[in-house]
């Protein structure tokens, strides 16, 4: 008999203290789940949730908008394979972002809302109109840990890195430091900042090239990677500065292939034992 969802989590908080949930950006969680997930965690275990695809201008399958806005959606926009933000009628992205607070509170209530990533598209490059995008998100998710991933270079770019950290620093954002494959329009290399003094976070994506940008992948096709222990070792002098500046560290598996994530969370953590040792 297959294990259930339940039981793999119990026995993955049993020996890691944080979890990315990735199920909340392809659609909205519930606060009765969000309860399930915060009954079924110990105490001091947190999980990370990703934006909701619309909330960070990505598209999303109309049928996974819940049934009342899906029907209050113009019926060219219901016909629809994928709908932006920009097909939504007025109020319903508020809307959107609204529930999604709202499910969260049982975490936020137990302290376990480790943070909410705000995951923006590679076509999301650096300007004043996407910083406003970035600080709306900030102002209709009040209070809440809000970590910022950019999948667009010129972010990080060498003309654009200060700036960028900067505006995350200025308006208490956790920027996501990243590990992934490097030579594409969205590839943002692997520098580790700090922005805010409470949480860094690093997420490893893996080293894929060839199937970064392949299309008709599924995710963990995609992040099809497992790290070498020298690879990991390149990080354990960027988490310790990390973690001198800040008051946590999240450091995030995303090659989710088979049970490469946990494996190199496994390594990784040995050579961090070892650094402190």
């Amino acid at each position: 008999m297959k294990d259930r969802p339940d039981e793999r989590l119990r026995f993955y908080a049993r020996h890691f203290g944080v979890v990315e949930n990735d199920a909340a950006y392809y659609a909205l969680p519930s606060p009765k789940q969000a309860q399930l997930w915060t009954d079924r965690t110990p105490d001091g275990f947190v999980m990370d949730f990703k934006a909701f695809a619309p909330l960070t201008t990505h598209p999303t399958d109309p049928k996974r908008l819940p049934q009342d806005l899906r029907d209050a959606l113009p019926a060219e926009a219901r016909a629809k394979r994928r709908v932006y933000p920009k097909d939504l009628p007025p109020g319903m992205l508020d809307e959107l972002f609204t529930r999604y607070w709202v499910a969260l509170e049982p975490l936020r209530k137990a302290g376990k809302l480790g943070s909410i990533l705000l995951q923006y598209p590679d076509w999301f490059t650096i300007s004043r109109a996407n910083k406003e995008e970035i600080l709306r998100a900030r102002e209709r998710l009040p209070d809440d840990r809000l970590a910022v991933e950019f999948r667009n270079a010129t972010w990080l770019s060498e003309r654009n890195a200060q700036e960028s950290l900067a505006f995350l620093r200025e308006h208490g954002l956790t920027y996501v430091s990243v590990d992934e494959p490097q030579g594409f329009p969205s590839s943002v290399p692997p520098v580790a900042a700090v922005t805010s003094p409470d949480l860094a976070i690093v997420r490893f994506h893996g080293r894929n090239a060839a199937t970064w940008k392949q299309p008709g992948l599924s995710a963990a096709e995609r992040f099809n990677y497992r790290y070498t222990v020298d690879e990991l070792r390149e990080w354990v002098p960027r988490i310790g500065a990390l973690a001198a500046e800040a008051k946590e560290v999240h450091l995030l598996m995303n090659n989710c292939y088979g049970d490469k994530a946990v494996r190199n969370a496994e390594e990784l953590g040995a050579l961090l034992d070892a650094q402190r040792d």
